[in-house]
């Protein structure tokens, strides 16, 4: 089921299916990102310009982190940002000596590395879910 948002963002209008972005990210600025599918397009909603989108969007993921169930939403704190990601729409995942976990957002571009020292809750959670996904286990 698609859940259809209407926004204006840089001087344009935007008719965005939230259920089709995999990942949010949101910083000590109170900003939340989002990436258009297709093309990557960094979308950043602000509280004091857009604060209907803004709620909007914070309603969505508080509502896909509780009650999801066909993805795999996961917390994220990295590089001073709190990232939720949909696991399930990755499709590599790498693993250095140091152990530690890189993988790419599927419309950002972005790689992601999570460290077991630093970030042990994520790490184990993206262990699980490759486990289970995969049949393989890592490291």
């Amino acid at each position: 089921m698609a859940y259809w948002i209407k926004m204006n963002y840089d001087r344009e209008t935007y008719l965005i299916d939230l259920d089709s972005i995999s990942a949010f990210a949101s910083g000590l600025n109170k900003r939340i990102t989002l990436w258009l599918p297709a093309n990557g397009k960094p979308i950043i909603i602000n509280y004091q310009n857009n604060p209907q989108t803004y709620e909007d969007i914070l309603d969505y993921i508080q509502k896909i982190t509780v009650h999801s169930l066909t993805h795999y939403w996961i917390k994220i704190i990295y590089d001073r940002h709190e990232y939720i990601v949909d696991l399930n729409r990755l499709n590599t995942f790498v693993v250095d000596s140091s152990k530690r976990i890189m993988f790419w957002l599927p419309d950002g571009k972005e790689a992601i590395i999570i460290n077991p020292q630093t970030n042990s809750e994520a790490y184990s959670k993206i262990l699980d879910f490759i486990q289970q996904k995969t049949g393989y286990s890592l490291p």
